[in-house]
């Protein structure tokens, strides 16, 4: 059993997998001060009744948890082969940016499993604390793409800097005429984010030509989804799949 962990900033979703075939899941939250053994707790007491870890494969966009990451992996699970998403690992993924360097772990792994599942061009939208959408070529390049403030992150900002207005449950409400302030936040939020995500997906498609795939992704992705115009699939581990079929390119 590989066990892939995606390091996010708000939550780390975890996966063991059987060659590409995922055995169960789990999504905790990220917390950049815990140590390494902490981790370990934690890690260590969610695999304590599955099939024994045979790898583990690592992605992580909050770099004090990395750190803290290959300690705990150092000390409790040495004895494994590790592949952790990094400069110098094969990801059979080239990146056509200005600075390939600044791209995130997470989304070259997206562009690995989107164009193993799609093929391309496709577009990647992973709903987490950002809102990203990637571009897949045809050839399972990563384009580039567009990078916007996510869900939770701009509802918190909104009823942090408006005195009358409240965090809300992300839920569709009645009507898109919202006729009290939780459903006109409800509206607002849910279909304002699916309208943000396809006018965004659409003028992709108008530089890039007909796509594969829209493909939704993340923890927050299921509340979008199905208010969406252009997002054609709904892939929740689309990430972990990345990091099993990158963890098996670097085991030859």
């Amino acid at each position: 059993m590989l066990l892939a962990i995606d390091v996010g900033n708000t939550n780390t979703v975890i996966g063991l997998y059987e060659g590409l075939v995922l055995h169960k899941s789990w999504r905790i939250k990220t917390d950049s001060s815990e140590t390494a053994d902490e981790l370990a707790l934690k890690y260590k007491g969610l695999l304590a009744n599955e099939p024994a870890a045979s790898g583990v494969a690592l992605c992580s966009t909050v770099p004090a948890v990395l750190h803290q990451m290959r300690l705990m992996i150092d000390r409790y699970f040495s004895d494994l082969p590790t592949v952790i998403v990094e400069p110098g690992i094969k990801t059979g993924v080239p990146i056509l940016t200005d600075n390939p360097k600044e791209v995130g772990a997470d989304r070259i792994v997206n562009t690995l499993a989107a164009h193993y599942l799609f093929g391309g061009p496709c577009i990647v939208v992973d709903f987490g604390t950002s809102t990203n959408l990637d571009v897949v070529s045809e050839k399972g390049e990563f384009l580039g793409g567009a990078l916007a403030p996510g869900i939770e992150i701009s509802l918190e900002a909104l009823s942090e800097r408006a005195a009358q207005l409240r965090k809300v449950e992300l839920v569709a409400p009645r009507s898109v005429i919202g006729k009290n302030t939780v459903e006109a936040l409800q509206s607002g939020a849910l279909y304002g984010f699916a309208g943000q995500v396809d006018g965004l997906a659409e003028r992709i498609i108008e530089e890039v030509g007909p796509v594969t795939a829209v493909v939704a992704t993340g923890g927050l992705s299921q509340i979008v989804v199905n208010e969406s115009r252009t997002i054609t699939n709904h892939e929740p581990d689309l990430t972990l799949l990345g990091l099993a079929l990158l963890f098996e390119k670097n085991q030859d």
